[in-house]
């Protein structure tokens, strides 16, 4: 699925977010490197990492951030989210508390993103089954009442991982494609009603190829 990381035409930023310890970095670092960290301490500074994948017929880069530990101090800034247009909102399925403060983390990214983001959100650990917490239909009707993807992931053995990040990607790259019919003569697409200065950077930047996206 992965090609060389200079040839794409969309790149989307797609942002991680959720309760310190849930296993963020560990799904970044599964989807975009294969690996799994078992001591893996809190993520300190900002970080994130790229992978290029095939989603119809056009190669998208995903831009994949990761909180950085900082949600432990609630000091995640707007920044974080600027430019962004998909977010998984990830909980731990062995803790409840975890689960418990979703709704604080869609109002903050809600409050930070643009209104047209798409979401999903992702119970992990489901490799620890014996200590489930969360059950999977009440946080799966949880995401339809709320208009958001839903998936059960395990970073530790990789189920779902794939599965997951394309998801979304596919549903950025469906809604770009619709909104790219509605306005075929701009070539710099945005999810949003107006184009952000980080659109219109990312197409500097991105000179010929054929979209650049919110970097």
């Amino acid at each position: 699925m992965g090609t060389s990381e200079e040839d794409y035409n969309f790149v989307f930023k797609v942002v991680l977010i959720g309760e310190s310890g849930v296993g963020k970095t560990n799904l970044l670092s599964r989807f975009t490197r294969n690996e799994f960290n078992h001591d893996s301490r809190t993520t300190i500074g900002v970080e994130f990492s790229t992978r290029t994948i095939l989603v119809g017929d056009a190669l998208v880069k995903a831009q994949i951030w990761d909180t950085a530990g900082l949600e432990r101090y609630r000091a995640i800034t707007s920044a974080y989210y600027r430019g962004a247009v998909g977010a998984l909102l990830v909980f731990d399925i062995t803790k409840h508390q975890t689960y418990d403060v979703v709704e604080r983390w869609l109002k903050e990214l809600y409050d930070h993103a643009e209104a047209t983001i798409i979401v999903m959100l992702v119970g992990n650990k489901t490799d620890l089954t014996q200590a489930r917490e969360v059950p999977t239909e009440e946080a799966k009707m949880y995401a339809e009442n709320n208009g958001l993807l839903f998936m059960e992931t395990s970073a530790l053995d990789s189920t779902n991982v794939e599965l997951a990040f394309e998801t979304i990607l596919r549903d950025i790259f469906n809604k770009v494609q619709k909104q790219k019919q509605k306005s075929p003569l701009d070539n710099t697409v945005s999810l949003s009603a107006e184009h952000t200065d980080a659109a219109s950077t990312s197409q500097a930047v991105e000179g010929k190829r054929a979209c650049c996206l919110n970097l």
